[in-house]
């Protein structure tokens, strides 16, 4: 009876994923394979074809000249391995203050203390605010002209900053907003795997005279390894990717610039907008990602296998 009812199980199981299926082809394979297939062209916008106007493609296929073009990290192509360093140290500062101040956060929740429920939403509140929202309002408070942060600092007998100019202070800057932004999620996802430990472990560590520091290494982190490693990649994914708060709060800004922003740049800015261009980077960005998941999976899986 099972054998002959796993045929039918396979086809409804099947009937399910299909449209799922269907639409990642349309939304994410699709496109790209067209953006794979851009980066080898010399296309842009005055060569793709235009059916309104009636024009037909006029690019042509160039084969790998945009990453040689790309890689020699020519100013012309963006400065690629100068744009990527500064990729890296956004998403490196990023994600390394969300998770220890989204981990602190989360041991303090974790604590039965009046008004909890309350904290939790307080903190919860950036996650929830729009990102554009929260990118404006950074924007105004960090106004070198009229900012609340330029005021208080000239309360206190400190100089005023040029917080968004050209300057580093602009990279420092979106890191700041872009923290505030993340923490919540990893607060929130951390706070569960805090919860998920088992109480028995803590108190017979407490029961054999640790302290709790030592709880903290030889049990807390231990225990939050399986939560950490997701919330790290999908943070680092994450973060490599923001565009929406640099770009909303600095602008086209050099000191800010990264990969996808610069990507958006010679997408949708210029006179000529160069899709190849874009594309190439785009693909690259999408490399970069998947070798870092690759390494990452590595590593998790070697120490779980050690662990």
């Amino acid at each position: 009876m099972r054998l002959r009812d796993s045929p039918a199980r396979h086809r409804f199981a099947a009937a399910m994923v299909l449209p799922v299926v269907a639409v990642l082809a349309v939304l994410v394979v699709l496109p790209l394979a067209q953006g794979l297939y851009f980066s080898l062209t010399d296309v842009d916008d005055s060569s793709i074809a235009n059916p309104v106007l009636q024009r037909p493609a006029t690019y042509h296929f160039t084969g790998p000249t945009n990453y040689a073009h790309v890689l020699s990290g020519s100013p012309a192509y963006g400065s690629f391995w100068a744009t990527l360093g500064r990729t890296a140290v956004w998403t490196v500062a990023c994600v390394c203050c969300h998770y220890v101040i989204g981990l602190a956060l989360a041991m303090l929740l974790n604590r039965h203390v009046r008004g909890r429920g309350l904290y939790r939403v307080l903190l919860v509140l950036p996650w929830a605010v729009p990102v554009f929202i929260s990118a404006f309002a950074w924007r105004y408070l960090l106004n070198s002209g009229y900012g609340p942060v330029n005021r208080l600092l000239e309360a206190l007998g400190l100089p005023g900053q040029v917080w968004l100019g050209q300057s580093d202070l602009a990279l420092l800057s979106v890191i700041a907003v872009n923290v505030w932004l993340g923490v919540p999620f990893m607060m929130v996802a951390l706070l569960g795997g805090l919860q998920a430990i088992p109480r028995d472990l803590h108190e017979a560590a407490e029961v054999d005279g640790a302290s709790p520091w030592q709880r903290f290494v030889h049990v807390t982190l231990p225990g939050l390894r399986p939560v950490s490693a997701t919330v790290v990649l999908l943070g680092v994914i994450w973060t490599f990717n923001m565009f929406p708060v640099i770009y909303l709060v600095t602008g086209d800004n050099p000191h800010t610039r990264i990969l996808v922003t610069y990507a958006f740049e010679r997408f949708f800015s210029g006179a000529t907008r160069d899709y190849a261009l874009a594309s190439t980077y785009g693909v690259l960005i999408l490399s970069v990602l998947l070798v870092f998941a690759a390494l990452h999976r590595a590593a998790t899986s070697r120490r779980g296998e050690e662990w």
